[in-house]
């Protein structure tokens, strides 16, 4: 991997935070976007995002071919279940390589889940997504999203050989409409894309990250039963 930038890497958590205090906002309030339930929390915090991200996925949306559709898995992530999806994941890492010490751990592990100190979804600047339908089925991207590396025999990296034709035209329409609207991805995950975070800043040579860790959404009475959700 030493070809990627991993989340572990200290420039990422050396790259300054200038927080504009954007606030989140929720994506299921807006028709033209689809908002998986998959991730669905008590408080809605999977479908929210940044305001600035939230528009630039309408972007990306409109770069999209007639009949393709974004469709979000998860936005903002509380600090504490970062953590939790950190830790889980280390720890079957270790189960898995008792005799590697915890630096490389911390590494693997970064592949797939982010140190909780610099994960761009807990500054609500990262989205996972896939693409769909208008009818909500899912199209081939070559594996389903969140699927780890080991399950995935390393096909979730965005780059990944062997993935057949359907799979690699998909995920350049994925890229394609994804950059355009300033979003930059995280080579281990072809679903993962971000803006504004410390990776964000770091891949673009902004002089800081827009976006420090965000306050969680204020949860309001019935909001996960929002009809626009697929």
């Amino acid at each position: 991997m030493t070809d990627i930038i991993l989340l572990s890497d200290h420039r990422v958590a050396g790259t300054p935070v200038a927080d504009d205090g954007e606030p989140l906002s929720d994506a299921r309030e807006l028709p033209a976007l689809r908002v998986d339930r998959r991730k669905a929390d008590a408080d809605g915090s999977y479908a929210h995002v940044r305001a600035d991200v939230l528009r630039r996925l309408l972007v990306a949306q409109d770069a999209l071919p007639a009949g393709v559709h974004l469709l979000m898995v998860e936005g903002f992530r509380p600090p504490e279940l970062q953590r939790r999806y950190f830790d889980e994941y280390a720890a079957t890492l270790r189960a898995a390589h008792p005799d590697t010490g915890p630096d490389r751990i911390r590494e693997l592990a970064s592949a797939y889940i982010s140190p909780p100190e610099v994960a761009p979804h807990v500054s609500g600047g990262a989205v996972d997504l896939t693409l769909c339908t208008g009818d909500g089925t899912e199209l081939a991207l070559g594996t389903e999203v969140n699927a780890t590396p080991e399950e995935s025999g390393g096909r979730c990296r965005t780059a990944a050989p062997g993935l057949d034709a359907e799979a690699r035209a998909n995920r350049a329409v994925l890229a394609r409409a994804m950059t355009a609207a300033g979003f930059v991805n995280y080579p281990t995950e072809w679903w993962h894309w971000s803006y504004g975070d410390r990776y964000w800043a770091l891949l673009t040579a902004a002089p800081a990250a827009r976006y420090g860790p965000a306050h969680p959404p204020r949860h309001s009475a019935g909001e996960d039963a929002d009809p626009t959700a697929v």
